[in-house]
């Protein structure tokens, strides 16, 4: 499987969206959950990662375009999410450490392969060859030379943390904070998985921390039953929970999670074409010459009105990964 990682990935299976008895939740000590909020900033980008996004020295664009490629794949491999989510993690925090030579085009597609091969090796048994990842409309091959090293950049850069703080480490104990018997856990689980992969592709949320984000899922799958949604306060609720929390940023994220669904279920809503009745006149009528004149203008080029076919391009080799002296530039 090409595995350059030579950590054992069963050592973390705890990150996954594993069922937990409410017993077993009862005996997690406040101060575990605390330490995994206080240690998850060390597996964000920096403060400022959005603002470059934001005053466009990164292109938020081939970022997003990047993300909807790795969950294409994810989908068509049926990865699990915290193999999609670890991928665009290491992406974020990869992007924020070294510049690429272009903002978007090859380097950014070499990275996202890269990225999601790691990190399907850390979570997934069956894991393709590296050849094998590039699928779901590609716009370049490359070897799997070019993706080992890569790779391996990757790992350098990131000092070989792979191990990430996840808000899929959250998701359990915050849904048994709201339901204590555990009666909708796998409701809770499988929509707060579904919004935040949703939105994981949003540039707005890398304002946020993993804890603010599972919290915030967990508070708008909370408010679909209407038995809970009397305790998922957002303003209230969140502080309860475990020391660490920030009311403001899971407030703020929460609210940015309910508009990102009310703009996605308006695109997504079905359009009303409206009914047009149309009378076909005697075919003397299409011979007429500003028809012909119209039409022949139209139909002169074809290749004006039919797409290429899209070639991909091989890429074999590139000069910039390993050279250290390019991460100054």
């Amino acid at each position: 499987m090409d595995l350059l990682c030579g950590e054992d990935s069963g050592v973390f299976s705890g990150e996954s969206t594993v069922d937990f008895s409410p017993e077993e939740v009862d005996s997690w000590p406040d101060d575990s959950i605390a330490s995994l909020i206080d240690d998850e900033r060390h597996f964000v980008p920096g403060l400022d990662y959005l603002s470059r996004f934001q005053s466009r020295s990164l292109d938020a664009s081939a970022r997003e375009e990047s993300v909807a490629w790795i969950l294409k794949v994810q989908a068509y491999y049926s990865f699990q999410p915290l193999t999609a989510y670890l991928a665009v993690n290491y992406m974020d925090r990869f992007l924020y450490a070294r510049r690429l030579p272009e903002t978007s085009g090859w380097p950014m597609q070499l990275l996202a392969v890269a990225c999601l091969s790691l990190a399907a090796k850390m979570e997934e048994i069956l894991v393709p060859c590296l050849f094998d990842f590039q699928v779901e409309g590609v716009k370049y091959i490359f070897e799997a030379k070019t993706i080992k090293r890569m790779e391996l950049l990757v790992l350098s850069v990131l000092d070989w943390r792979l191990r990430s703080v996840t808000p899929f480490c959250f998701l359990s104990f915050f849904a048994y904070k709201i339901d204590p018997l555990g009666t909708f856990l796998d409701f809770f689980l499988s929509n707060a998985t579904e919004i935040i992969l949703s939105n994981i592709k949003e540039a707005s949320f890398l304002e946020y921390w993993p804890s603010s984000i599972a919290a915030a899922a967990i508070l708008c799958v909370a408010n679909e039953l209407p038995s809970l949604s009397s305790a998922a306060n957002p303003h209230e609720s969140p502080e309860t929970w475990c020391n660490g929390l920030s009311k403001e940023k899971i407030v703020k994220c929460y609210r940015l999670m309910k508009a990102m669904t009310i703009e996605n279920n308006r695109r997504n809503s079905p359009k009303v074409i409206q009914k047009l009745r149309v009378s076909v006149r005697a075919s003397s009528t299409l011979s007429r010459p500003s028809d012909e004149s119209s039409f022949s203008s139209s139909s002169s080029s074809p290749q004006s009105s039919l797409s290429s076919p899209c070639k991909r391009r091989k890429i074999s080799d590139y000069s910039w990964v390993g050279d250290e002296k390019s991460s100054s530039e």
